[in-house]
């Protein structure tokens, strides 16, 4: 989300109304993901771990992450083995 955007205005993401996703397992992870790169005791970054990146890279799941750009470039064999995690750990119970 950009500085100002609120849930109501942001861009709607491409998951959004295909499935609905347990927020709260996301959220875990991700925390989890994230505590990968603590330092001083309490600091984190805020993107993942270069090592992580690196390993996505090596099982051809994302391009190149050694570039100026902050953002990653998925594959499509990426893109379909995100998709399939989501809806393997991710799915809400119906």
């Amino acid at each position: 989300m950009k500085p100002g955007d609120t849930a109501q205005n942001r861009p709607k993401q491409e998951n959004e109304g295909k499935m609905a996703l347990d927020t709260d397992k996301i959220d875990d992870a991700a925390l989890a993901i994230l505590s990968l790169t603590l330092h001083y005791g309490d600091q984190i970054w805020k993107g993942v771990d270069w090592a992580i990146t690196d390993r996505l890279h090596d099982k051809s799941l994302i391009e190149n992450p050694r570039c100026k750009a902050k953002s990653l470039t998925l594959t499509p064999e990426g893109i379909e083995r995100a998709r399939a995690i989501l809806e393997r750990e991710f799915r809400m119970a119906e």
